[in-house]
């Protein structure tokens, strides 16, 4: 739906289902729409205004809010006064884990434990405005992160005297922590879109420290590098792993620092693995659409792994959208009735059904699609930081406000943390690409409803009879695991379903260690009819699921044999990896 086509629902100016003036689209009908395109592509403009407007127009309800606040503050002083006196009173509004109040101080001390408790109340009741404000569901769903993001903004961690960590450290390094802040801020203002930086990539260097696993580009072309790494074993299985990352990150989130690498793992473990390398697109790839990344990508892929090692088929692995690729691969090598190429197919963090997707819907709306693509048409894509801030702001506190006391206030460097630093290495998405896979995928889920087609096939999720291994992460806020446990009755072969710790990225990067864990139970049929049902009958084991995976995988491997060659006479070796694309050389 454009822009236009929803003024023309509505009489402008005005609510038709009220009767009241509609004062966003009033201000939107006078704006020219590249305008709102480049200024609002999220809509948090209207939802501001949407939302102003909601609570004046609903004074009794908003009063109401007003006067439960009122209450639970009077309840907060109470229990403050009791803790004062030497009491344990429990607080009125209930204290999750948050990092931003580890220190002890705001427990053991009953000033600091009722400013935690007041602007506790206060971020309840921000969002109990929003319900107050009548907004339909989806200005409401950004309402809500509106109010998490301005809870964030408001927290007393964020000034030297509301922060007790701070204040420690400034009395302990004679103020030279709060000056060393200080920098870090006006720096951090001046070069990180005044965020502060989460990480410290100058010792994690790409084909160094991070995508440090042996290997060579053995094809390349205008879209993606292909890499095999060297073989670490004596011999290796006759079926092959062809690796297909996100198009809309750099592949090596799968080959972090040795030993929390996957592919690392999986060369260990006596596989002979490939990996695609995608090229960080730029205004050249501005008509780069989907089907050239299923044919300039995975498909073209496949050819050389089969020509470099012989094989007849090969074990297929994605990640999040290189997932969905897989998968649409896969799809298509049955519809032209190439499905003997295929041996398996492994999905992490992956969506296949869209009709439920999480707090991404809030950013996926048939409006804001259409003033994305304006804004695209005039670079050709849509910028790395433009995708980052997005996934930034779903988790406010974790990715950013989490930063703000060490980093400006204690004067800290920010930590050499792999993901993190993969996190910062973001990439562009090609205007073409990006518009039709939220208008395909996200608005009109043609993939699970089996309404897809791309290079002239109709594409069916029932016909990939594949035997699938499926891994979602409890806490993935990207890929929520109970939508991607539909993928279980999408697919038409046997599938194995693993539910890991963690969230969208630290799910996958889950080397084996003491705080991996997993749960595992039986799919299809009737055996597990829901998502919350298989989780009541799953088996939890203290273990990483890389762990099943390799007895997976390795029933899946063929026979013994020894290593093929790196590259072939149709593909020989063009440079060691992690090749140019992902430096953003080539």
């Amino acid at each position: 739906m454009t822009v236009e086509q929803h003024r023309s629902r509505t009489p402008v100016g005005r609510d038709a289902a009220a009767g009241t003036v509609d004062v966003a689209t009033a201000l939107e009908a006078v704006i020219p729409a590249d305008l709102l395109a480049e200024v609002d592509p999220a809509l948090w403009g209207r939802t501001v205004v949407q939302l102003a407007q909601g609570l004046a127009t609903h004074p009794t309800d908003v009063g109401r809010v007003v006067a439960g606040h009122a209450a639970l503050a009077a309840r907060i002083g109470s229990a403050t006064v009791a803790r004062v006196l030497g009491s344990d009173a429990e607080g009125p509004v209930p204290v999750e884990k948050d990092g931003r109040f580890r220190d002890p101080t705001w427990e053991e001390n009953p000033v600091y434990w009722a400013v935690r408790q007041q602007y506790l109340a206060v971020v309840q009741t921000l969002h109990d405005l929003v319900g107050a404000a009548g907004l339909d569901e989806s200005s409401r769903e950004r309402a809500e992160l509106l109010m998490d993001v301005l809870g964030s903004v408001l927290s007393p961690t964020n000034l030297l005297p509301g922060n007790p960590s701070a204040l420690k450290r400034a009395f302990e390094t004679g103020g030279s922590s709060v000056l060393a802040g200080a920098r870090q801020m006006l720096d951090d203002l001046a070069t990180n879109q005044g965020r502060p930086q989460q990480v410290d990539r100058s010792s994690l260097r790409v084909g160094k420290e991070l995508a440090a696993t042996p290997g060579k580009v053995v094809y390349r072309n205008r879209l993606m590098e292909l890499i095999q790494f060297e073989p670490q074993t004596d011999e290796v299985h006759e079926i092959p792993i062809l690796v297909s990352p996100p198009w809309i990150n750099k592949y090596y989130i799968m080959d972090l620092a040795p030993g929390r690498s996957l592919l690392e793992w999986a060369v260990q473990h006596g596989h002979t693995v490939f990996v695609i390398s995608y090229r960080d697109p730029d205004e050249s790839m501005a008509d780069v659409g989907l089907d050239d990344y299923l044919e300039l990508g995975n498909l073209a892929a496949l050819d050389v792994v089969q020509d470099i090692t012989g094989a007849e088929k090969v074990n297929l692995v994605g990640l999040c959208l290189g997932g969905l690729m897989a998968t649409i691969a896969s799809a298509m090598l049955h519809a032209r009735g190439q499905e003997h190429r295929l041996n398996s197919l492994t999905l992490t963090n992956t969506l296949l059904d869209y009709s439920d997707p999480g707090p991404v819907s809030s950013f996926v709306d048939p409006e804001i699609v259409d003033r994305l693509e304006r804004k695209m048409a005039k670079t050709g894509y849509l910028p790395a930081d433009s995708m980052a801030g997005t996934f930034d702001l779903l988790r406010a506190n974790d990715l950013i406000f989490n930063y703000v006391g060490p980093n400006w206030l204690e004067g800290k460097a920010p930590p050499a943390f792999d993901i993190l630093a993969w996190n910062a290495d973001s990439t562009r998405m090609p205007a073409k690409m990006h518009a039709f896979y939220l208008r395909h995928f996200y608005l009109m889920n043609e993939l699970a409803r089996g309404e897809l087609e791309l290079l002239g096939e109709h594409l069916s999720l029932k016909s990939v009879t594949n035997d699938t291994f499926i891994v979602a992460a409890i806490n993935d806020h990207i890929a929520p695991w109970r939508t991607s446990f539909q993928s279980t009755t999408l697919l038409g072969g046997d599938v194995t379903f693993t539910l890991s710790n963690g969230g969208h990225i630290a799910g996958v990067v889950n080397p084996p260690g003491k705080k991996a864990k997993y749960w595992i139970g039986t799919v299809g049929g009737d055996s597990a009819p829901d998502a919350d049902t298989w989780m009541q009958r799953a088996t939890e084991v203290g273990a990483s699921w890389w762990e099943p995976w390799r007895d997976w995988m390795g029933e899946r491997g063929g026979g013994m044999r020894q290593p093929p060659p790196t590259g072939s006479d149709a593909y020989p070796p063009l440079q060691d990896a992690p090749g140019s694309y992902v430096l953003g050389t080539g």
